[in-house]
């Protein structure tokens, strides 16, 4: 009995005591497994094609080349006459057909009488207003009688003020215009409104010039093998 006694309290507290060391023993970790792991195959991307820019030579404009290398254009113009705009387009398109061509734009003036007349416009206009404003004042003072008509203006002061005034403005314009658009290639008329009493085409003014300058190479080509 006393055998059995010690096997029955001996056993759960060897079981214990078994348990409580297993508990805080220290495991040693499983040994790594290697894995034969075969290396990734990185198969070469395609790359894009490389879409390369051919350099073409730069397109010249049509025209004659670089033939107006030298020669200067003089375009004279009515600039009260709004014909800069025009004379604008014909710049831009000489210098398009012709490259290195040296165009001028410059107003031309009117003639030298109506030039005086346009400066004394502006007088004449003061002068009518303030006759019509102090005509009472201004003739006696010189010692004439108002005529009638004065009398009939000055009914209508500011109808008769606006009228002069926009008259006076409509004369000095038209005595500042020319009417005037003068081509001129080295000095040289080549086209003249005052004379056609017309506009060039642009064809028809590239047309000129380049005739123009064309035969002043040839004559420059044929003075060279003369003096060769």
């Amino acid at each position: 009995m006393d055998r059995l006694k010690i096997l029955l309290v001996g056993l759960p507290l060897f079981l214990f005591c078994s348990d409580i060391v297993n508990l805080f023993a220290t495991r040693r970790p499983p040994p790594p497994h290697h894995h034969h792991h075969k290396p990734p195959h990185h198969h070469p991307q395609p790359q894009p094609p490389l879409h390369q820019t051919l350099d073409f030579p730069s397109q010249r404009s049509s025209g004659f080349g670089s033939v107006g290398v030298g020669h200067t254009v003089s375009i004279d113009f009515c600039a009260s006459c709004s014909y800069r705009g025009t004379a604008v387009n014909m710049k831009n398109m000489l210098e398009n057909q012709f490259p290195g061509i040296h165009v001028v734009l410059a107003n031309y003036p009117p003639s030298p009488p109506k030039r005086i007349l346009a400066k004394v416009m502006p007088v004449v206009q003061i002068g009518a207003v303030a006759l019509l404003v102090a005509g009472d004042q201004i003739f006696p003072r010189l010692g004439v009688v108002p005529p009638p008509w004065f009398y009939s203006l000055r009914a209508n002061r500011f109808g008769t003020i606006s009228a002069v005034w926009l008259l006076g403005n409509f004369f000095q314009s038209y005595l500042q215009s020319s009417g005037a658009f003068e081509v001129y290639l080295d000095a040289e008329p080549i086209f003249s409104k005052l004379k056609e009493q017309r506009f060039p085409g642009e064809i028809e003014l590239r047309d000129l010039v380049g005739k123009r300058i064309a035969g002043a190479g040839i004559v420059d080509g044929l003075n060279g093998k003369m003096w060769s």
